[in-house]
């Protein structure tokens, strides 16, 4: 059975905790070409709002190990990325992500999925959400 509007609302178990250090911080950062001075504070560094997408995707394997939705990676296009960011993430958050099948609409054998994943620390402080949609393919039947 493929994915369908039936699987909207499905959350799936919060991801292992994500440690997020001075070290990850920087080279996000630096990846991105952003130097802002509050990446590499030596007393308080934050993460670049961005950096949720790092966790987040982590968050994505639930669903595309669920045998019931028939996702595969390797046929999905992730189309559109929206940060809604409560405060930044800091050095020594331990960060879980939680995902939600937000919207499914198919037409054809194209599936656009919406998918928010709320990230809070451990302790359940909220810390934003990061909403994705994605553009997935199903393989054609073979007759």
């Amino acid at each position: 059975m493929p994915i369908s509007a039936e699987h909207v609302g499905r959350v799936y178990p919060a991801t292992k905790p994500y440690r997020v250090s001075r070290a990850k911080i920087a080279e996000f950062a630096t990846a991105l070409g952003d130097f802002n001075p509050a990446y590499f504070d030596d007393e308080f560094p934050i993460a670049p709002p961005t950096f949720a997408a790092v966790i987040a995707a982590q968050a994505w394997g639930a669903m595309f190990d669920d045998p019931e939705l028939g996702l595969a990676l390797r046929r999905t296009i992730h189309a559109d990325q929206r940060f809604d960011i409560v405060r930044p993430l800091h050095e020594g958050d331990d960060v879980q992500a939680t995902l939600t099948i937000e919207k499914v609409r198919s037409r054809g054998n194209v599936d656009m999925v919406t998918v928010g994943v709320g990230l809070s620390t451990v302790g359940g402080e909220e810390l934003g959400a990061a909403t994705s949609q994605l553009i997935h393919t199903r393989e054609e039947a073979v007759e």
